[in-house]
């Protein structure tokens, strides 16, 4: 699982979730981004249109489609239809970011183009 240290987002014509995953030195991080623009989808072919996913790190990964993405409590499992499987720790990112890109995540997937699941988890109970 990589660690996440900030989530970026933008809701203009882009619709835009990034991950910003923490890397091995300081100060080194790798974006994952999930893409998608709607306004201009309908030049695309049917099985062009989508939320693109690329990982900076990962050369030619921005053709790559969402296939599904479960977010549950700290933890996000993205699938891409390339086969690419991501495994996400969000727990050091702000509440305030989190709950934006779920927002944009649910606009992103207005028309039901991948598979979304976001799943809250209960508080520990006190004993």
């Amino acid at each position: 699982m990589e660690t996440v240290g900030f989530i970026t987002t933008e809701s203009g014509d882009d619709l835009i979730v990034s991950f910003a995953i923490v890397g091995s030195g300081p100060g080194d991080v790798i974006s994952l981004t999930l893409l998608r623009t709607p306004k201009y989808e309908f030049i695309l072919d049917p099985g062009e249109r989508g939320v693109n996913v690329s990982r900076e790190d990962i050369p030619g990964s921005g053709s790559d489609m969402l296939e599904s993405i479960r977010w549950k409590g700290a933890v996000v499992r993205i699938a891409t239809a390339d086969g690419r499987r991501y495994k996400l720790d969000v727990r050091r990112v702000e509440s305030e970011e989190t709950q934006e890109a779920k927002r944009i995540l649910g606009t992103m997937n207005a028309d039901h183009s991948f598979r979304m699941e976001i799943i809250q988890q209960e508080a520990g109970r006190a004993r």
